[in-house]
Order: C-alpha cells, then structure tokens, then sequence
C-alpha cells in the first residue's frame, strides 16, 4: 500500500483545558443498577456479585461511585432487597462517597495485613444477610470472562480471589455460581460500552489533561535532563491514574511500561511517554532529535521506514473509525499498513477505553461486532521492531455519538463541545485527516505527531 505523508510545520492551537468536573447525577447510577438488574433477570440470574479492588476498579465504580482503595470490596445485588457494599475497615468511610442509599456492611478480612479481623460476621454470613440463598442463580462479576479456548468450562471460572469465591459457592451452592462480567464488560453488548453524554464529557475532561500532561513533558524535553525531571512536568493530582505514569529514554524505551527513572536523557535516543487518568490516555513516542542528522546512521531513514507508514495507518484509522463500522475493519486496516513482520504490531490495533484503560476491544482478526454510538475508544496501534529504529506512537482516544447524542452533549456541556469542535477543524484542516461527523476526538493532541521531539512544531499530515 502506498503510505501518503509529510512532514510540514504545524502549530498545535491552544484548544483550551476544563476547570470544572462534569459530575454524574444520582439518576444516572440508579438507572445504571436498574439496567443490571434488567439485564441479570433475562441472563437467568436471581442476584449480582461485583468484586473490586484498587487495580479492578472500574465495574463497581461505574455501578455506584464507589472505588475501593487498599482493600477488595463485594456489592451484592438481588431483586429482592437494597443493594448490600461489602468493605474492609479503611472503605467505610470512603464508602459514603457514592450517591446511591445502600447497606454498607464491614469484613475486616478485606483489610490489609495486621489490621484486627476477629471481630466480624464471616463472609459467608454477610452473604446470607444481604438476601443470597441455597440454589440461588448468581452471577460474579470480576474484571475478566473466558472462552471455550481458555477454560474447559468458561462460565464456571471465576478470576476474583479463590477465599471469595468460595464462600459465595458455600452460600448458593457452586452449581449455582456463573462468571457474568460480559453483562458489562462485553465489548459492543456490555453495559460499560454504552456511555452516557456526561460520562464522555468526564472522559474529554480526563483526557484534555492528560493530554496537556504530556505535551508539558515534550516541551521540557532536553538533552541533559533527567526522565524524573521530566516527571515533574506532568502535574498530576486532578484525577486518580488509570495506570502508572511511563517515561523512559535510550535502551529503557524496549521495556515498554517502564516508569520514569534517573537516567539522563540524551541527544539521538528514542524516547516515549504516557499517562492515563480515568477515562482517557495519551502516549506518544519517537527519537529526542531535531532533525534525522541527530539519529545513528542506520536509521536516519526513520521516518520513511517507520514513522511514516505509521502516521498514514493513524490517519486512516481516524478516517474509518465510526458508528456501523466493523472491529475487523479497523483490524485489517492496520494490517494493510503495518502488517510487515518489521513493525511488530501484535496487540489489537485500538481498544474501549473507560475508567479503567482497556476495557475490552471490539477490533481483532474478522469481528463482525460494530462500534455504537455511546462507544469511547483508544487509537493504540503499537509498534515493537525490535529494532534500532525503536518505536512511534500517537495514543489519544475519542468518542462516538450519534446525531441525538451530539445535540444533547453540545446542549449540556458547551465547553467541552467547543474544544471537540476545535479540535475535529485542526485535524481537517491543519492535518488533513477527515473524520465522520460522530467521531469526537477528546484529546488536544488527537492527531498530533512530531517523529522528532525537538522539533514539536514539524508534524505529520496526510497527503492524499
């Protein structure tokens, strides 16, 4: 395929960056449960268990508001009674943060080591309490589900703590236990891909800062300058991170998700970035140079053999992407251009993001599952040669919505609809990549690639 790029000077406009947090209302949690509860009863359930903890967050906080911090954490929901949260001692407090009226019940088990458990009703009696009973259909909800290719009975592998999954096959009996995290996890028919207006505007809000995070890392970076140093430019503590910040220079860019280190960083070494806070992720990657002059010799030829090619494979996934188009398409896009065995693009070339970073993902080899509106994705199309010339990256995410959606979300969050609006004239105009009219890029980056770091106005457009 014939790659269509160039490298021209572009400056990035200032599309500007949210104050204020868009909150979730009451109504939308309850209509959340409501929905969960709907959608159990007709998969043949009588009652929901969601486990959580720090890094498995997002299914319960999606629920409730709710995140547990240091300790694991249940929500049991039936259809009989009130929802019942299940904490250790150090949620109890916390657990006052979600809007929702629910029994908050204490397990000390779930605490940390040394803490005092003695005196507590066991987990099986807190179970029992909150409505759960012999014979009782349930469905566990955790943070993954599996296929027949994976387990010899998908539905009965639970992937939460084996001390809470059995205690709830004591209760109910483990004939009646069945792996449920697809009602919200699934990645076109799971209640988590259908985002309402105002989980997007926290999602544009999410990643407009993340994404200022890293262009204030690029505009300090130097030769000289330390990858700590850099850290320091992020100025975290908006939002909690949705995975651990990852700076990394020289030899250390091969590890991937390194975090920032000591190290000096030096002119004519590849270099990569990322930060993710709930609901939205930005990396990019390329070489700390000026021009091609500043890299080894034997890949001065960077951009046409790498950079390039990948930028053109960016575009047309932007170009693509959008309500009714399949995952195997955008799948098989990436493969027309990056499929040689150089660029080393294994992971799926793009995913759901949410509160967690990767939901799910609709895109592998030959799905048929189409992006809906309501849908927030990541572009993340991963080089590895393993090779000299390293890596590239263009990370950033956006929204679909359809006509209805955009008129209310302009209607409700003005703001935020502006910046959106921005940013989809830079990228026509200033990039020249065209996007679908439901394509809402949540980034001040979207699109935004310079392959040499210290040169941050030179920048890929698309050439047609």
């Amino acid at each position: 395929m014939k790659q269509r790029f160039k490298l021209v000077d572009v400056r990035l406009p200032n599309f500007g960056v949210p104050d204020q947090f868009p909150m979730l209302q009451t109504g939308i949690y309850q209509n959340r449960l409501a929905q969960l509860r709907r959608r159990s009863t007709d998969a043949g359930f009588q009652a929901m268990i969601v486990y959580a903890d720090r890094e498995h967050f997002a299914n319960l906080s999606y629920l409730c508001g709710f995140d547990p911090r240091f300790e694991e954490a249940l929500l049991v929901i039936n259809t009989s009674a009130d929802p019942v949260l299940i904490t250790g001692p150090e949620n109890q407090s916390y657990s006052q943060i979600s809007p929702l009226d629910m029994d908050v019940e204490l397990f000390p088990t779930f605490g940390l080591l040394g803490q005092e458990r003695g005196k507590s009703s066991s987990l099986e009696d807190l179970l029992s309490d909150a409505g759960l009973v012999r014979g009782m259909s349930t469905g566990v909800i955790g943070w993954k589900y599996f296929t027949a290719s994976e387990a010899v009975a998908p539905d009965r592998c639970l992937e939460i703590p084996s001390y809470v999954a059995e205690a709830i096959r004591r209760v109910v009996g483990a004939e009646s236990v069945v792996n449920a995290t697809a009602l919200l996890m699934h990645p076109s028919l799971g209640l988590r891909s259908w985002n309402e207006v105002a989980q997007i505007a926290q999602f544009e809000y999410a990643a407009t800062h993340v994404s200022e995070a890293v262009k204030r890392v690029l505009a300090a970076l130097r030769p000289g300058i330390s990858e700590r140093a850099l850290a320091d430019h992020l100025h975290l503590g908006r939002l909690p991170l949705s995975c651990h910040p990852m700076i990394s220079s020289g030899s250390r860019t091969r590890l991937g998700l390194a975090s920032p280190s000591d190290k000096i960083v030096e002119r004519g070494e590849p270099f990569q970035i990322a930060i993710g806070a709930w609901g939205g992720l930005t990396c990019r990657a390329g070489w700390v140079a000026e021009s091609a002059d500043d890299l080894p010799q034997e890949v001065q030829d960077y951009v046409e053999r790498l950079a390039g090619p990948y930028f053109a494979c960016a575009a047309a996934w932007y170009e693509t992407i959008g309500i009714g188009v399949a995952g195997g398409t955008l799948d098989a896009l990436a493969k027309s251009h990056l499929g040689d065995r150089f660029f080393g693009v294994s992971l799926n070339p793009g995913h759901l993001i949410h509160l967690d970073e990767w939901m799910n993902t609709p895109i592998y080899p030959g799905s048929t599952e189409m992006f809906h509106s309501g849908h927030a994705v990541q572009l993340d199309i991963i080089p590895a040669t393993g090779t000299p010339y390293g890596t590239v990256n263009i990370e950033d995410g956006i929204a679909l919505l359809d006509e209805h959606g955009r008129s209310e979300f302009q209607t409700r969050f003005p703001d935020a609809w502006s910046r959106i609006v921005a940013r989809r004239e830079f990228m026509s105009e200033g990039l020249n990549i065209k996007l679908k009219p439901e394509v809402l890029p949540l980034s001040n980056l979207a699109g935004y690639l310079a392959p040499f770091m210290l040169a941050q106005s030179q920048v890929f457009v698309h050439e047609r």
